[in-house]
């Protein structure tokens, strides 16, 4: 039985035929500047809370964190400068995309800054009470499932909240319960605790979160166990197209489109 997370999941629900290519016949899927970005963003605010808190005073630790976010980002852009040179966009575009995750990321520091001037103490201390535990792999035998949880934030009250980053533009938490769900899941089998929320940090937009109650878990076994069901077999006619908007667009195209020929009947 295969394991499972809430992107293998998600690409099942979006096209079955997508789902044999990437984890069955394991095809290479090329990168684009959305996946490598969004990844360049995670680690920028990975590496975010490993700073030095003692080095900065109340005084001015808005500019102070501005600073440091924008050369996190320089840094992170540099050391993929090769995998973004694969991409072929012109040096308008790089520029584009490198400005744009720089607002995104500047717009996430305003908010956070905004939670430190709320909290009481020395800079490193209330740096410290908001900083989460990051990068977290969380992985269940019984439900043959896994997850990377972004940040899971604790307050002073033991209140839990686990948070996922997101770049992308369209800004719908809807869009986002079943992962938030399995996550949720993946945390309440191996802590006994229940998290009080799980969100998302639109790093265009803001923070939205949800309570979580146990409905939206039984919801996630449901849906694991579903796949399990579905994913049984190794034979690609169990693995239907589905054509739809998601195959081809105005601006690109499915990475298997070329050898999915999603729109020609099989025989």
């Amino acid at each position: 039985m295969r394991i499972q997370s809430p992107s293998s999941i998600k690409i099942y629900k979006q096209c079955p035929r997508k789902y044999y290519y990437t984890y069955i016949e394991e095809l290479e899927r090329p990168s684009n500047i959305h996946q490598v970005r969004g990844r360049i963003a995670h680690s920028v605010l990975e590496k975010f809370f490993d700073i030095n808190a003692e080095k900065i005073e109340l005084k001015d630790f808005e500019t102070q964190l501005k600073i440091i976010i924008q050369k996190l980002l320089l840094e992170e852009w540099t050391k993929n400068k090769e995998e973004l040179n694969t991409l072929k966009l012109s040096e308008k575009e790089q520029i584009h995309y490198f400005e744009d995750t720089m607002m995104m990321l500047l717009k996430w520091t305003e908010q956070f800054c905004q939670k430190i001037k709320q909290k009481k103490g020395s800079f490193q201390e209330r740096f410290t009470k908001l900083t989460p535990i990051r990068e977290q792999l969380y992985e269940s035998e019984s439900y043959k499932a896994r997850g990377y949880i972004d940040a899971i934030e604790k307050d002073e009250n033991g209140t839990i909240r686990i948070m996922d980053y997101k770049t992308n533009g369209k800004i719908d938490i809807n869009d986002h319960i079943l992962q938030l769900s399995i996550y949720a899941l993946l945390y309440y089998e191996k802590h006994k605790k229940l998290p009080e929320y799980v969100g998302i940090y639109f790093l265009r937009k803001g923070e939205e979160i949800i309570e979580v109650n146990m409905d939206m878990l039984e919801k996630a076994k449901e849906e694991i166990r579903k796949i399990h069901e579905n994913t049984k077999t190794n034979n690609k006619k169990d693995y239907p197209k589905k054509p739809g908007p998601l195959c081809k667009w105005s601006t690109g195209q499915c990475e298997f489109y070329d050898i999915c020929k999603p729109f020609e009947k099989e025989d």
